[in-house]
């Protein structure tokens, strides 16, 4: 099945198909998924392991990992699951409500 979305820009809420809000797959990285999470994760540098739990658990491909290491999370994406602070075997990562990094005006 393929939809004509070629005036998509144009469409209202009531054009919309159920489920059709991401017109092809494996866009997801074109877009900021990460806008409606409520809890961060954050990751404690000095009780992290390196096992790379979270890297492998991580549904979203969120945990950002160089030199085979964990360095930072891509907040882009992340959706707050908390697999990956749940997975972690040393507890290295807990999850804060979005609300405390919000810049007070």
């Amino acid at each position: 099945m393929s939809w004509d979305i070629s005036d998509i820009k144009n469409w209202g809420p009531d054009k919309h198909e159920k489920g059709a809000v991401i017109p092809e797959a494996g866009n997801a990285v074109g877009y900021r998924t990460g806008g409606w999470r409520t809890n961060r994760p954050v990751r404690d540098d000095e009780t992290c392991t390196q096992c790379l739990f979270c890297y492998f658990y991580c549904p979203d491909s969120s945990v950002i990992v160089e030199g085979q290491e964990v360095v930072d999370f891509d907040l882009d994406h992340c959706k707050g699951c908390a697999q990956c602070a749940t997975e972690c075997p040393v507890d290295a990562i807990t999850m804060h409500p979005e609300a405390e990094f919000r810049r007070k005006s």
